[in-house]
């Protein structure tokens, strides 16, 4: 089976590092929507927190060396497998990241905890609440 997805949108930013995790993170950025998915984030609010589903598109191919990996990158720590961790290198590429609205303007939602670099594809926006 093979599945394909098209972006929603781009993430900017101007940050030239970025934590490897979002809650570690106040990087602002913008998320960038495509004008034909604009009446899809009108319900989205001012300082409400959104999943951000998008895709790893600078991580190198996965091989199965990686199944097992040291925790944010930390050597001391034990390895531990992929899908227990939030590691940047997947079988998929797929991350998932909570930030916070700081504004809305037409199809550019600005943001606050951006774990991604600049240019990666949206894949998804979903609520945050319980």
């Amino acid at each position: 089976m093979k599945i394909e997805m098209t972006p929603i949108g781009t993430i900017h930013t101007k940050a030239k590092e970025v934590p490897r995790f979002w809650t570690d993170s106040d990087v602002e950025g913008t998320l960038v929507i495509d004008e034909q998915y604009l009446q899809g984030i009108q319900d989205i609010q001012m300082n409400e927190q959104i999943f951000v589903l998008f895709y790893f598109h600078k991580s190198a191919p996965f091989l199965p060396d990686r199944l097992t990996q040291h925790p944010r990158g930390d050597l001391s720590r034990k390895k531990t497998g992929v899908f227990s961790i939030s590691s940047p290198v997947r079988p998929n590429h797929i991350g998932m990241s909570i930030v916070e609205v700081t504004g809305i303007n037409d199809n550019v939602i600005s943001v606050k905890g951006l774990d991604m670099i600049d240019g990666t594809p949206i894949l998804d926006i979903k609520p945050y609440r319980f």
